[in-house]
C-alpha cells in the first residue's frame, strides 16, 4: 500500500498564480528519497514489489502512458527538476537495469530519484509488498559516492528532497497490525530517523536539503478502507498523528544549520497548503477535493485506479485526488509552485527557488 499526497496553496495563489522565475540555478542535480509523492518509477523495475503503478490510466494525462509513477502525470519531484532547469531524474532502479544490460556505462550527471511508492521511514512499513525502505534507498546512494560514481564536489551543490511518513502513520490504524507504541512514540520513532538521515546525508556530502511536511493523511479517500475511519470528514485521529509529526521535523529542520555547519535546510508546510485547498477549493479550480478521481467504492478509494471495477472522472484537473491515496498532476503542480517560490506560510525560511540559487534571505 501506500501513501500519499499533498498539494499547497499559497496565499499568493489565492488572487493569481504564481509567476515560476527559473531564475540562475547553481543547482547540478538533484537527489530524491521518500514515497511515492516523488517515486518516478523504481517500483516498476523491482520485480519483487506489489505496490505498482505501471499500468493505465496511470500517467496519462502528461506521458500518455504509464511511468510507474503513482499519479496521472508528473510528480512533485519532477516539477521541482523542471523548475531548477534540470531534465526528469530516472529512478535508480532503472539506472542499475540499464547498467547491468550494457546499454547505460554511466550515471546521469542530473541527479537520482532513490524513491519507492509505499515505503516509509519504518524499515518494516510495508515490507511485505517489497517495497525499498527508506534506509536501503539511502545505502544505495552510500554505495554509489563510495564506489565514485558520484562526485561529491557535485553533491555539495546539489538539492536533496525528502518526504517520507505517511504510509507509517497510515499503517499505524491498519486493523492487522497491532502496534505497542503509542502515537506519541510512534511518531518519535519516526522522527528517530529522520535524525539518521540527516547525519547519513551530510556525511555524504550534502549541503542544500529540503524536507517536505507530511500533508492530511487522514483525508485520503484510502480511508475508506479503514473500519473505524469516518467517510463523511476527514480521520481526525490520524491527522492530530501527522500534525504532531509535522511539528517535531520542523524543530529538528530548524537546529540543522546549528547542529551541522554548512547545511541549509528548508520545510515545505504541506499540509496547511492542503488544508487551504481543501478548505477552498473553487478559489483553486476544484470541484471535488474529497473523491478520488480515478477508483471505486465509497470516495473512490476501496479500488485502485486501473484494477478491475475501477472508474475514472471526465475531469482529473478538477479533483484534489487521482487515486485512493495520491493526489492529481495538477495538484502536484500547484503544491510544487507553492513550494518553489512560495511564502513563509508554505515554504520557510525561503523558498526552493531561493535555495537553488543561493539568493537566501533569512
Amino acid at each position: 500500500m501506500d501513501l500519499l499526497f499533498f498539494l499547497l496553496a499559497l496565499l499568493l495563489l489565492v488572487a493569481s498564480p504564481v509567476a515560476l522565475t527559473k531564475s540562475s540555478s547553481t543547482v547540478p542535480a538533484i537527489f530524491t528519497f521518500g514515497d511515492s509523492i516523488f517515486d518516478a518509477g523504481n517500483n516498476h523495475f523491482n520485480k519483487n514489489c506489489t505496490a505498482q503503478a505501471d499500468f493505465p490510466p496511470y500517467g496519462s494525462s502528461f506521458f500518455h502512458r504509464p511511468t510507474g509513477r503513482f499519479t496521472n502525470g508528473r510528480t512533485v519531484a519532477d516539477f521541482i527538476s523542471e523548475f531548477v532547469g534540470l531534465p526528469l531524474q530516472k529512478p535508480f532502479l532503472e539506472l542499475q537495469y540499464q547498467i547491468l544490460n550494457v546499454t547505460s556505462r554511466k550515471l546521469p550527471a542530473n541527479g537520482i530519484n532513490f524513491a519507492s511508492a509505499g515505503s516509509g521511514l519504518l524499515f518494516d512499513t510495508n515490507n511485505y509488498m517489497g517495497v525499498t525502505p527508506i534506509q536501503i534507498q539511502l545505502q544505495q546512494f552510500q554505495t554509489l559516492v563510495q564506489q565514485n560514481h558520484i562526485d561529491k564536489s557535485i553533491i555539495q551543490e546539489s538539492l536533496f528532497l525528502l518526504e517520507s511518513g505517511s504510509n507509517d502513520i497510515f499503517n499505524y490504524f491498519l486493523p492487522f497490525l497491532n502496534h505497542t507504541l503509542s502515537p506519541d512514540a510512534y511518531v518519535n520513532s519516526m522522527l528517530d530517523q529522520v535524525n539518521k538521515t540527516i547525519d547519513q546525508i551530510y556525511k555524504l556530502g550534502a549541503r542544500r536539503i529540503a524536507f517536505f511536511s507530511l500533508g492530511p493523511v487522514g483525508c485520503v479517500p484510502a480511508r475508506a478502507m479503514l473500519p473505524n475511519a469516518p467517510t463523511n470528514k476527514c480521520f481526525g485521529k490520524m491527522n492530530v498523528m501527522a500534525k504532531m509529526y509535522n511539528t517535531r521535523l520542523e524543530d529538528i529542520v530548524n537546529i540543522i544549520p546549528t547542529k551541522y555547519p554548512g547545511v541549509i535546510a528548508v520545510f515545505g508546510a504541506v499540509y496547511g497548503i492542503t488544508h487551504r485547498f481543501q478548505t477552498y477549493p473553487a478559489r483553486y479550480g476544484f470541484s471535488d477535493v474529497s473523491n478520488a478521481c480515478c477508483g471505486n467504492g465509497t470516495l473512490g478509494g476501496l479500488v485502485q485506479c486501473g484494477r478491475e471495477g475501477y472508474n475514472i472522472c471526465n475531469n482529473p484537473n478538477e479533483f484534489l485526488f487521482w487515486d485512493f491515496y495520491h493526489p492529481t498532476e495538477r495538484t502536484y503542480h500547484l503544491m510544487s509552485k507553492a513550494l518553489w517560490n512560495g511564502n513563509k506560510n508554505q515554504i520557510r525560511p525561503f523558498n526552493l527557488m531561493a535555495l537553488a540559487t543561493n539568493n537566501i534571505t533569512f
